[in-house]
């Protein structure tokens, strides 16, 4: 008997994301595995239209910014001293900090975005951030989750380092 995608259920997914114009945001190499039934694995969107399905069935779920990675925020925009920073430092490269307006619970990833002679350009935006997107996924398993991963809130591959 095959499962229906349902609370506390493991699902594995064969995804692509695209732009609303069909350009490729993510080409989803690897299957995405996650944990549903309202434990933000996954956008809230994509799990309401996954609800009920079966293995083989596919949905296309149309987000807008606010579905997914938010509206882009010029705020978190950053420009600080290029000294700050390692010797070896490249547009692309990640660090984590703290916007300027929080507070140490608003840990973000910010991008440098650009490296001029002595100051560094950092976004904290998603890169993602104000795009509408098309997540188009088929599911390909579906297993019950097991009762350490529905107490952790996610699925548990062996190295959760959670006890």
């Amino acid at each position: 008997m095959t499962m229906q995608v349902a609370k506390n259920t493991v699902v594995t997914l064969d995804y692509n994301v695209t732009d609303p114009d069909g350009q490729l945001v993510d080409e989803g190499k690897e299957p995405l595995v996650y944990l549903h039934g309202g434990y933000d694995d996954i956008f809230p969107m994509i799990e309401e239209a996954l609800q009920g399905k079966n293995v083989g069935e596919s949905v296309v779920v149309k987000m807008q910014p606010n579905d997914a990675f938010g509206e882009y925020d010029a705020e978190l925009i950053q420009i600080e001293p290029r000294k700050a920073f390692p010797k070896e430092l490249e547009v692309g490269m990640q660090f984590e900090g703290v916007p300027e307006s929080g507070d140490d619970d608003d840990i973000l990833i910010y991008r440098v975005t650009e490296i001029a002679e002595d100051k560094v350009v950092l976004d904290g935006n998603h890169p993602l951030a104000g795009m509408a997107l098309v997540f188009t996924c088929t599911v390909t398993g579906v297993r019950p989750a097991g009762a350490e991963e529905i107490a952790h809130g996610h699925v548990h591959d062996g190295d959760c380092g959670e006890d």
